[in-house]
């Protein structure tokens, strides 16, 4: 597995490096992990503008030797450094076309170190031309993670995997290809569509009072466990094509908004990343309905993966 890793030197940058390294297969496994560390100068240059190349190159170096030491020691052998000409996430997108890279890993903010943020031009310009996590996001093909901090390092790591009819072949794949630590405790969870939208109208309920409108609320009540049951059954298939750490734990079902629910149930279980899927979506329908995946994007407190699937 080709893995392309964004460092910038900021902290977010050197926590993807660090998560990334606890789900790659060291050097002394049959098939090892390949690891770029990718980097743009282009606004370190303009903040050093004026200083010497061996200004430049120093710093360059160090930031490599700084984003390498986050790294284990069994997977430092296969590591490159690529440095682009481009804007840090055309850059990107782009390096790990060439390099065909099996997934991009970034941090979740980056250019700390590079931008100050605080002021208020910066901070519009990232209002209005996003982050460069979300610009990969919409640009590359391949898989990217999206780092938020890191789990304990000898504690639980908690994961919790979306099942979608539409993206289960290709979440299974990116998960299997990944080295899934011991203290790993993978679930898998299932929305199903709730049987009301909201709570039952007071015509209805009188209505339902009625011999035969009772008798059809209690069929459809009967459908909706029927359905519910059926998902079960497809989250249990699911478990059984995933790496082991996912196949003993219950399956988690539950209804309402897609998005919404899979955030909250990440965030009760204390779950420090999330695998799901995301579908092509043309942008009409994107900015009128939203996205499942940029909803959990933008609101969970977790490391996200998402898994590209084509249409």
């Amino acid at each position: 597995m080709k893995v392309l890793i964004a460092v910038d030197g900021s902290e977010s940058s050197l926590n993807a490096v660090s998560l990334a390294g606890r789900l790659l297969h060291a050097a002394n496994q049959p098939t090892p992990d390949e690891i770029a560390f990718y980097f743009s100068p282009l606004e370190l240059k303009s903040k050093l503008r004026g200083r010497s190349s061996a200004v430049l190159d120093g710093a360059e170096a160090g930031l490599f030797d700084e984003a390498k030491s986050r790294l284990p020691l069994s997977l430092t052998q296969h590591v490159r450094t690529i440095l682009g000409t481009h804007s840090a996430a055309a850059g990107i997108v782009a390096t790990a076309d060439e390099w065909q890279a099996d997934l991009i890993v970034v941090g979740a903010r980056g250019n700390s170190l590079l931008t100050n943020v605080s002021q208020p031009a910066a901070s519009l310009k990232a209002m209005l031309l996003g982050s460069v996590s979300r610009a990969v996001l919409h640009g590359a093909r391949q898989p990217v993670l999206v780092v938020r901090g890191l789990p304990p390092a000898d504690g639980v790591f908690p994961v919790l995997v979306c099942h979608h009819e539409v993206s289960v072949s290709a979440v299974a794949e990116v998960i299997g290809m990944l080295h899934w630590p011991n203290t790993t405790h993978g679930r898998v969870i299932g929305v199903a569509e709730s049987l009301l939208a909201g709570p039952l109208p007071e015509w209805l309920e009188k209505r339902v009072r009625d011999p035969d409108t009772a008798a059809i609320a209690t069929a459809w009540e009967q459908e909706h466990a029927a359905e519910r049951a059926a998902l079960g059954t497809r989250l249990t298939a699911f478990q059984h094509v995933l790496p082991s750490p996912f196949r003993h734990n219950a399956p988690v079902i539950v209804e309402g908004n897609p998005a919404e629910q899979i955030v909250a149930c990440a965030k009760v279980g204390g779950d420090a990343l999330i695998v799901l899927g995301r579908t092509p979506t043309d942008r009409f329908t994107r900015w009128l309905l939203g996205s499942t995946s940029e909803a959990v994007l933008t609101h969970a407190e977790a490391s996200v993966l998402l898994v590209p699937v084509e249409k």
